[in-house]
């Protein structure tokens, strides 16, 4: 039983926005500034700025484990530690959930890094932020997959300007139809290695195939707007995993969230489970959300004129199957089934590497939090293959530690060559775009339930021909590339069918469309036969693309933000 407060108690918002990552910052923040009362509820517990960076400025060799995972820390993440001490160790694991918090069922391989506390993700993602284009936008229309998007570029374009402004992103224009420019601040500089492949690659491939330094939300020349937010310029101490204290890099917590708060209009709830959403059949509207406490495990509603899903891909598809109703017997939403279906994640863990000779007197500043990326070049212009989509690349050129060649191996001679730097390397990995298929999907389980007592999920997912064929190139062409560029030793690499969800970038449990019969969005994020339900993180989208899909979801965040003011105005809630 949950307790059922009045609705017009302190329980009462304009809005409630569900989950406080990067796309729940941005439209709380959004809603916050047009004048709404908002309410942000975090499932997890409240991460403050700097405060909860306990390790921010800890160097290595003071954690007790030189930040490597401990069994203890495998046990509570079985699924997050596949990779050994990447993504999780012993310098973050409070910001990521354990799996006991939000066990799920395996019906095929799928990892899920699910974040924990204020902030989510935002606080551990790989910064990495691209536009997409029509060519994204249009594919499934043209190549008759799945359904098509209801919006484009130009439907996006302006509030893809408005969220760069704010997160502030670095970055070189190139003036490419198919990776639309960004608003740039001044991007941060390639390398004497990663400069000398750049040139090699222009002479070998002419203007097919580009590097060009990441794109990435990291703060070079920060605004007075920025700056009024305590944020500053990026550090180049590549330690952002443990929480950034200078706001360098976009954040919920160094930036929506300071901002939003500047308002007095946000109210945020931490430890606090939502549940289901509450479906009012005589208004055919949503009226709010029931809450869990997360350490009493009471359960309370919370009342809103709108509610923004923004709980995660995975998350918010959770939260829409168990909110059943007379009207949604099978999810809010569900109208046509596809509530679930559709799930996709980039595949990755596909490229090349080698040694680089030469270049022995030069060296680079910092610890540069950034790499080099190669955009996508497949099934462009008369390029065809034997599969749909394509790949980009990301990667980088470092010299290592140690020049012990011909030296003792122990003792003070082998520490003072270790204080030399060693030789240049190179090294580049592919993401590969996932089609949607209806049989990728999450679904609930009949009878087994986690803490909260809330159906567990099941995934049952996989990456499959089309994208294995891909792959072949993912790794082929990164080799090549090196090879074409001198570089030695060349090795390639590629898992052979690696688990949905390692790329962490998961997308599409409640997609967009022009139809309640094929869709659960409409163009404007709205839950069909619920519209005053808008979903605006990854669950929305209707494909998944070849990049790094968060700036879209903050796009899409602000622009159905503006929607629902708009709508609020007019009284259609």
């Amino acid at each position: 039983m949950y307790i059922n407060f009045n609705e017009n108690t302190e329980n009462s918002f304009d809005a409630i926005v569900v989950g406080s990552g990067i796309s729940g910052g941005i439209a709380a923040k959004e809603l916050a500034e047009k004048g709404l009362k908002v309410l942000m509820i975090e499932r997890g517990p409240q991460n403050d700025h700097i405060s909860s960076y306990k390790h921010a400025l800890t160097p290595p060799w003071e954690m007790p484990h030189r930040e490597r995972i401990t069994n203890e820390i495998r046990e509570r993440f079985p699924y997050m530690t596949s990779e050994g001490g990447y993504p999780v160790n012993e310098t973050n694991d409070h910001f990521w959930m354990p799996f006991e918090e939000s066990p799920y069922i395996r019906e095929k391989p799928y990892d899920w890094y699910r974040g924990f506390g204020t902030g989510g993700k935002s606080l551990l993602w790989g910064r990495q932020v691209y536009r997409w284009s029509d060519l994204d936008f249009e594919a499934n229309l043209k190549e008759g997959v799945a359904i098509d998007w209801p919006i484009r570029y130009k439907d996006i374009a302006p509030w893809y300007s408005h969220v760069e402004k704010f997160a502030g992103v670095s970055g070189e224009k190139l003036g490419l139809p198919h990776l639309p420019d960004s608003e740039f601040q001044p991007p941060m500089e390639l390398n004497c290695v990663e400069l000398d492949l750049k040139e090699k690659i222009k002479q070998k491939y002419g203007s097919e195939r580009i590097i060009t330094i990441g794109r990435v939300a990291h703060l070079t020349e920060p605004t007075e707007e920025q700056q009024a937010l305590g944020r500053a310029s990026c550090q180049y101490r590549n330690a952002c995993a443990k929480g950034c204290p200078y706001g360098a890099y976009f954040s919920t917590n160094a930036a929506s969230l300071p901002a939003a708060m500047k308002t007095g209009n946000l109210t945020l709830l931490s430890n606090a489970a939502v549940s289901e959403v509450i479906f009012d059949e005589e208004t055919q509207k949503a009226k709010g959300v029931i809450a869990i406490d997360r350490e009493t495990k009471e359960s309370k509603e919370f009342f809103a004129k709108v509610v923004f899903l923004n709980a995660s891909t995975i998350g918010t598809a959770h939260i829409m199957l168990n909110s059943k109703s007379a009207r949604f017997p099978y999810g809010l939403g569900n109208d046509s089934g596809m509530l679930g279906r559709n799930l996709m994640d980039h595949h990755s863990r596909a490229g090349a590497g080698g040694r680089v000779e030469g270049f022995t007197d030069q060296y680079y500043f910092g610890r540069r939090a950034n790499g080099f990326f190669i955009p996508r070049y497949r099934n462009i212009g008369n390029d065809k293959r034997d599969y749909l989509r394509g790949f980009d690349y990301q990667g980088g050129a470092s010299r290592g530690r140690g020049n012990t060649a011909g030296k003792p191996s122990f003792g003070a001679e082998l520490k003072e060559s270790l204080n030399e730097p060693g030789s240049w390397s190179v090294y580049m990995s592919a993401f590969g775009e996932t089609l949607p298929y209806e049989e990728n999907r999450m679904y609930l389980h009949e009878t087994e339930k986690d803490p909260y007592g809330i159906p567990k999920i099941v995934f049952d997912a996989e990456i499959k021909e089309n994208e294995l064929k891909m792959r072949v190139d993912m790794k082929n062409d990164a080799a090549e590339i090196l090879e074409a560029c001198g570089v030695k030793n060349v090795f390639s690499f590629a898992n052979e069918k690696p688990p949905l969800g390692l790329s962490k970038h998961e997308t599409g449990t409640a997609r967009m469309g022009h139809d309640p019969k094929t869709s659960v969005l409409n163009k404007h994020n709205q839950v069909w036969g619920c519209e005053n339900v808008f979903v605006t993180d990854g669950a929305a989208m209707t494909s998944s693309g070849c990049v790094n899909p968060s700036l879209t979801y903050m796009a899409l965040a602000a622009r159905a933000a503006d929607f629902a003011k708009n709508a609020l105005k007019r009284g259609d809630f």
